[in-house]
């Protein structure tokens, strides 16, 4: 039995992810990366992620040739951020400021998490490629995560007692 696509994906668009941006270089320096919210961990010891990276991508080329990447977990006011690196082409970088970790990855500023990654592992996975990372480098500051959930951005309402609200949209 064959799944519809738009039903596969409007089933997908009802789990609520974090959104990252995942960073990395060419063998040439040139900076490459995606919006990615397919990401989540894999092991407290050794620390490692997975990010799932669509296999037309060309962020490719960075996970292989320097073998590095920068997770940055984008805080609630990123949604332009997160925009910015879901589009193609080598004008998302225009004009953006991107820090450098103390292994040499690419991160955001300001975002709430980030994470410097040695590629552990990649996996073909239908039209993905898994990329299993050890973490070499983390740190986080307090904050509230943009959420992305049924195609659209989302935020946490405030907790109320006994539990929390109903989410707002962004």
């Amino acid at each position: 039995m064959s799944v519809d696509a738009a039903a596969f994906r409007r089933a997908l668009g009802q789990f609520a992810t974090g959104v990252t941006v995942v960073l990395t270089r060419a063998a040439d320096g040139r900076r490459l990366g995606l919006t990615a919210n397919a990401f989540c961990s894999v092991s407290l010891e050794p620390p490692m992620v997975l990010v799932c990276v669509g296999s037309r991508s060309e962020a490719h080329a960075g996970f292989v040739e320097s073998g590095r990447f920068g997770v940055s977990v984008l805080a609630e006011g990123q949604a332009e951020v997160s925009r910015r690196f879901a589009a193609r082409g080598p004008e998302r970088f225009e004009g953006v400021l991107l820090d450098e970790g103390p292994h040499g990855t690419l991160l955001v500023p300001g975002a709430l998490a980030r994470l410097e990654c040695r590629v552990a592992a990649a996996h073909e996975a239908g039209d993905h490629v898994i990329y299993v990372g050890e973490v070499l480098g983390a740190e986080s500051a307090p904050g509230a995560p943009l959420l992305y959930h049924a195609s659209g951005y989302a935020r946490l309402a405030p907790a109320e007692e006994g539990g929390g609200g109903p989410r707002d949209r962004v």
